[in-house]
């Protein structure tokens, strides 16, 4: 069974920080390309940031310089680390891994920065 679940989430206030983490089972972990999106109250879910297998990793231009990403293939987990949060970062952060055609996602985490 394929499951990828998200830890980490929780309130805080503007400009602090939060490590998201989201463990993977049941799938070739190492082969997948791992995204985090986030989905604000009200709107779509967008991408945050992704790393690809070999570790190459690119971000949305709201999270550069503040968010990153990184991937611990011996532990099967995808991390984002948060800093300098902001209001608008505030909503439920999904894991999601591709791999060739398949797309998984974990079940979100939620995330609320208070000013």
């Amino acid at each position: 069974q394929v499951q990828l679940v998200e830890s980490g989430g929780g309130l805080v206030q503007a400009g602090g920080s939060l490590r998201l983490s989201c463990v993977v089972s049941g799938i070739q972990f190492s082969i997948n390309v791992m995204n985090w999106y986030y989905q604000a109250p009200g709107k779509q879910r967008e991408l945050v940031a992704r790393i690809d297998t070999r570790g190459s990793t690119n971000y949305a231009d709201s999270v550069k310089g503040r968010f990153t990403i990184s991937r611990d293939n011996a532990k099967n987990t995808v991390y984002l680390q948060m800093n300098s949060l902001k209001p608008e970062d505030t909503g439920v952060y999904y894991c999601n891994a591709v791999s060739l055609a398949t797309s998984r996602w974990g079940q979100g985490t939620q995330v609320t920065v208070s000013s």
